[in-house]
């Protein structure tokens, strides 16, 4: 019994110090996984930023805000804010980013290191006023109302079932590794090294190993190796896709650190397959290459996790909405983001390249301020061809009529909205293009300093709630014909006269009656002897007295628009 015993013990000895050496794996890895958590770059804050849209919330129990803009914070302090406010039977929510060391509504913000976003109601502000504010990305998505504190049981609860999952994962691993053991027993063979299970989920970086760099990465064969990025943040998010900006790895040399440039990933999920790849076939396109239209690198198909990805070039600026949210521009700059924007979808809707041989021309079908994003030196450059239609001579009336109603109501011509497009005509879907392209002409004209007092940014028609439907938009743009305000005062300078007179031509009830973008980008063209003229600190009853001084420089044909505009 002895002798049995002391065997018992001998083989007892080399299984204990296998499990000892696997605890100190575990602990290890832990240790390396916070070690590395440590050195991320805290980025700034991601909020819903919609400002007062209406809502059917009711102000009980938990809501979602009905806000599809997503937007990062101008300062590293800021935290998301949602406030709810109830004046007779008109509920509105408004969704903002926020310095919390700086009041609101003459409010101090506090609880605001919550993840949740809980509402507390504050008196004395006229109506029924709820705020609340929370330090997570987007956190101001879903508000709670009533929200009760968490007994200490639960917290309790809650703060071991960590405890308990590492303990159940510890048991079970090393239940299979001595299975693991067992079954290599007398076998001779060396034991592997573990797995890092968390390679399997990362997304962060992919081991294809390429060389890569934008200047090459537009090639849409290079399916055996997954270009090398680095996905760093948020940026954006729409209805089909969201918005990275991410590290594309570039160069690379024995004993020297690889460069990065920065690029923009567009990530679809497995369900919009579809979305990704309708848009891929608009980019991969060579001749939609143009200053304003997005610079498209590659596409990608990613299996872990499944998805499908576009990689662009990245504008830090972000998109013509927000710039103008945040900015007041100046004349010099309204001229530079208009004549882009119209030279933009004039390259579109043109049957020919700047080189001269033939194209497909494209209808994007959604123009509007958000997708349009602002490069460096402030031109503008389109984007988002989701719902994008190549005109192709070839496509008969049953394949245009298929493409169905597509675009944002509150940017849809009338045409559009009552579902009678010319599908005899191809042009009638660029003319379609040109009533949206005036919409955001008049947006970034309501932002110019040029027109006098500047308010603070609405979206055309403002009047109606955040995200109007079709039958909404009828009653406004087809039974009451009405357009966003040109007040007097605009017209009082020179440059600003000339882009109202082509907007109200572009956004025309007769879609015939309206102008390309072609001439509404000679137009702009035409405007920059104003340009030259006009200073930024300069007042816009300056400008008409020195025209007449240009006048005398410039022939006839130079001063009015080229024929047939």
């Amino acid at each position: 019994m002895g002798a049995r015993r002391s065997r018992v013990g001998y083989r007892a000895a080399p299984l204990f110090m296998e499990l000892l050496r696997f605890s100190v794996l575990l602990i290890l890895a832990g240790l390396v996984r916070l070690d590395a958590e440590a050195y991320v770059v805290k980025l700034r804050r991601l909020c819903k930023f919609c400002d007062l849209q209406e809502s059917t919330c009711a102000g009980t129990g938990s809501c979602t805000v009905e806000c599809d803009i997503t937007a990062i914070c101008l300062e590293k302090e800021d935290v998301c804010v949602s406030i709810w406010r109830k004046k007779e039977d008109n509920v509105t929510f408004d969704t903002v980013c926020h310095n919390p060391a700086r009041s609101l509504y003459g409010l101090v913000l506090d609880g605001y290191n919550n993840s949740k976003c809980e509402m507390k109601e504050r008196k004395d502000m006229g109506s029924e006023f709820f705020i609340c504010s929370c330090s997570e990305d987007e956190c101001n998505e879903t508000v709670f109302f009533n929200a009760s504190k968490d007994s200490p049981v639960a917290v309790i609860l809650v703060s071991l079932v960590p405890l308990l999952v590492v303990a159940v994962f510890v048991v079970t691993s090393f239940y299979g590794y001595r299975v693991y053991l067992q079954g290599q027993a007398g076998s001779g063979r060396k034991r592997g090294p573990l797995l890092d299970f968390g390679d399997a989920h990362g997304i962060m970086m992919d081991d294809g190993g390429s060389d890569s760099s934008s200047t090459h990465a537009n090639n849409l064969n290079h399916n055996t190796e997954l270009l090398p990025i680095e996905l760093d943040a948020q940026v954006g998010k729409g209805r089909f896709a969201e918005v990275y900006r991410a590290k594309l790895k570039r160069g690379s040399s024995v004993g020297r650190e690889q460069g990065f440039e920065t690029v923009a990933v567009k990530i679809f999920s497995y369900e919009e397959y579809a979305s990704w790849k309708s848009e891929k076939e608009i980019f991969s396109d060579a001749d939609l290459r143009h200053d304003n239209v997005l610079h498209f690198l590659t596409a990608e198909e990613r299996k872990v996790p499944r998805q499908y990805w576009l990689i662009t070039a990245y504008h830090p600026r972000g998109n013509l909405q927000e710039y103008l949210i945040h900015h007041v521009v100046t004349w010099h700059d309204l001229w530079v983001l208009g004549g882009s924007l119209a030279r933009g979808v004039a390259h579109l809707h043109s049957d020919h390249t700047t080189c001269g041989h033939y194209k497909v021309p494209i209808a994007h079908r959604d123009i509007k301020s958000s997708n349009i994003l602002v490069k460096g030196d402030l031109t503008c450059c389109l984007c988002d061809f989701g719902l994008a239609l190549r005109l192709d001579n070839t496509l008969s009336v049953d394949e245009l009529a298929n493409s169905g109603q597509v675009g944002t109501a509150r940017y849809m011509a009338p045409e559009v909205l009552e579902s009678r497009i010319n599908l005899e005509n191809i042009e009638s879907f660029k003319q379609a293009d040109v009533y949206s392209m005036a919409l955001v002409l008049w947006e970034v004209i309501s932002r110019c300093s040029a027109i006098g007092e500047v308010k603070e940014y609405e979206p055309p028609f403002g009047n109606l709630r955040e995200h109007p439907c079709v039958e909404s938009m009828k009653d406004s743009v087809i039974r009451d014909r009405g357009r966003p305000e040109v007040p007097n005062s605009w017209v009082n300078h020179t440059g600003i006269q000339t882009v109202c007179a082509s907007i109200d031509e572009c956004w025309d009830h007769d879609p015939e009656a309206r102008l390309t973008a072609q001439c509404v980008a000679e137009r702009f063209y035409d405007m920059e002897y104003l340009d030259k003229l006009s200073d930024s600190s300069d007042s816009e009853e300056k400008v008409p007295e020195e025209i007449s001084v240009v006048d005398e420089k410039l022939s006839s044909t130079e001063a009015l628009p080229p024929a047939g505009c």
